[in-house]
């Protein structure tokens, strides 16, 4: 059994709890939060049997061997600098930290460490998105040459939608690119192996101002009608959208949205080649549409006996039964303790999640939509 513990206990701690549990080899021993009466709310609902309101106290825990950093935006850095500086592996929600330059000493951190580390970045794990990337990769598509898309939710389309992501010194200069755009690129970067070097953006505030509830309210969560406001300004963006080009010459563009009705959680993305194209969508997340010019378009399932050889066990079970995102975040927690297991991070070249070197280079190129925005140019992503 690998002994492991959480920080933060909101929306996404409890999720990353589940599917460790799932694994079988995981033991969560503890649990930190904000405050003790927090953590041990927490712990008592999720049968975790410490608690602390200590980072330093809880790394000191025995016998605890990785931690999950599950705080908001604004404290990945600092966590995640000190889990590495007590020699615990260390898997973080994105975004990695909040510049490039801590992006650059957590990485060289890390490395030098030696411990494995691992970033949030969960649609490369659904099956049928390493069915995208394997045929990519065996050049089943023929000669790439673009690829387009977009993400669109609507937690945040009306004016009384606000929570710690809005406010820029806590989320971040940036909040749906960072948010849920550094997935898209992410997803699209694994499925065609290549990466995005340079960008050109349009960034749009849809509320200018936000009236933030005075009382508590979760992520994803609804108001009471008797709740109380308070009016926020806001310099984050809802919308945007952004052409790209790739280190191949090919092209794309994308777009994200927070504030489009109706989308849940619609991650899309569609990559064209020579001899055909693919396209998925996460909120179908079993089927995978294969496009043909000279005869009938098909819908590939998740069903194993169809799927590449070399990505068939990614599907776990037969074809039919449904997988979704809880499932790919399994896979996700899989991969990364299979390393874990191995007591050092895979060469970088063949890890099969995403590391500090993926969560560092997609906050470089976040940051350059951000200055691309702001200077209405084509803006390089940095190294």
């Amino acid at each position: 059994m690998i002994n492991v513990g959480i920080i933060g206990s909101g929306f996404i701690g409890p999720a990353h709890i589940e599917a460790l549990r799932r694994l079988g080899n995981i033991n969560v021993v503890a649990i930190c939060d904000v405050s003790q009466s927090a953590a041990q709310a927490c712990a008592a609902k999720l049968n975790v049997p410490h608690a602390y309101s200590d980072v330093a106290l809880f790394l000191q825990h025995e016998g605890l061997q990785a931690v999950h950093n599950c705080t908001p935006n604004h404290l990945h850095s600092a966590i995640n600098r000190q889990i590495i500086r007590a020699g615990k592996h260390v898997f973080s929600e994105k975004p990695l930290c909040m510049t490039m330059d801590e992006a650059r000493e957590l990485v060289a951190l890390a490395e030098q460490a030696g411990v494995v580390h691992g970033v949030s970045f969960v649609y490369r794990q659904f099956a049928m998105v390493q069915q995208a990337a394997s045929m990519v990769s065996h050049q089943q598509l023929g000669r790439l040459f673009s690829a387009q898309g977009s993400y669109m939710q609507d937690w945040m389309l009306e004016e009384t939608d606000y929570n710690w992501r809005v406010d820029a010194e806590k989320g971040g200069a940036s909040r749906a690119m960072a948010d849920i755009g550094s997935h898209w690129c992410d997803t699209i970067q694994f499925v065609t192996g290549r990466k995005i070097v340079e960008v050109m953006a349009d960034l749009s505030i849809v509320w200018p101002t936000r009236k933030a509830s005075l009382g508590s309210a979760a992520t994803f969560g609804a108001q009471g009608g008797e709740t109380q406001y308070q009016s926020r300004d806001v310099t984050t963006e809802d919308m945007g959208s952004v052409l790209f080009r790739f280190d191949d010459g090919s092209k794309g563009c994308f777009s994200v949205s927070q504030v489009s009705a109706g989308r849940k959680n619609r991650l899309n993305l569609e990559v064209n080649g020579s001899l055909g194209a693919l396209a998925w969508d996460q909120e179908i997340p079993q089927q995978l549409w294969l496009g043909h010019r000279q005869k009938a378009n098909q819908l590939l399932s998740d069903d194993p006996s169809l799927m590449n050889p070399d990505v068939a066990d990614r599907a776990r079970f037969p074809g039919g039964h449904i997988e979704g995102w809880p499932d790919a975040f399994r896979a996700m927690m899989q991969q990364f303790y299979l390393a874990v297991s191995e007591g050092k991070p895979p060469a970088q070249q063949s890890a099969t999640f995403a590391t500090f070197h993926e969560g560092a280079q997609v906050m470089a190129i976040v940051e350059a939509i951000v200055q691309s925005h702001q200077q209405q140019r084509w803006v390089r992503v940095s190294a």
